[in-house]
């Protein structure tokens, strides 16, 4: 076991689940989007590449590289997710696990460009 495997399970489970419910629009999603000023339709593009960002840390069990484009990818969401809720006037319980999930990626690409050496 890698050390990297703890927040890509992590990653995956987080990101399977919240991509899932952007794609089919469940109606906490559908309030979440109005709530920021997105379409249901950019949130969904949004879960599209959430899933693409799972897909990828998957890959990245056995192609390091992959998994680490993928986290970078998914990082770069986080920070637009993170932005936009600040932008919405949301408070730290809304902005926090956007947050919270950027450290985990952030620790993800960390250790695994560690071990890519």
């Amino acid at each position: 076991m890698t050390a990297s495997a703890l927040p890509t399970a992590f990653l995956v489970l987080a990101f399977a689940l919240l991509g899932s419910a952007k794609v089919a629009a469940v109606p906490a999603m559908r309030t979440r989007a109005e709530h920021v000023g997105f379409s249901v339709g950019s949130y969904r593009r949004i879960g599209v590449l959430e899933l693409l960002g799972v897909t990828g840390l998957l890959v990245g069990l056995a192609v390091p590289q992959v998994g680490v484009l993928a986290a970078a990818g998914l990082l770069a969401l986080l920070c637009g997710a993170v932005a936009t809720h600040v932008r919405s006037g949301d408070g730290r319980a809304e902005i926090a696990p956007a947050a919270v999930l950027a450290v985990v990626c952030l620790a993800y690409v960390v250790l695994a460009v560690g071990q890519l050496s």
